[in-house]
């Protein structure tokens, strides 16, 4: 049987305190899937800025430099059609309850 100590549990094996910080030990369920529908959304977005800053300037398809020109523009192609995309995702993500 475990201790009750005060911030956590000690444990009979090794006698240490064990510390357990469980934010979603009262949290409301609802309350939970939104923050989480939140932290997704925003992690989406970052990671689709971060691939498209990626791609435009450290591989130089965002401009053109004595390339020929069909690479910037299928790069800007892929962009704006990852773009729908990644907004036709998050708006049904935000619609279903």
């Amino acid at each position: 049987m475990m201790n009750r100590i005060r911030g956590g549990f000690r444990n009979e094996v090794t006698c240490k305190p064990e510390l357990i910080f469980s934010m979603e030990r009262n949290w409301d369920p609802t309350v939970k899937k939104f923050f989480v529908r939140i932290l997704n959304s925003i992690a989406l977005g970052l990671f689709w800025m971060l691939a498209c800053v990626i791609a435009g300037i450290y591989y130089e398809l965002g401009y053109t430099n004595g390339k020929p020109v069909i690479y910037t523009i299928l790069f800007y192609i892929v962009m704006l059609g990852s773009l729908f995309l990644l907004i036709r995702y998050l708006v049904r993500l935000w619609k279903k309850d």
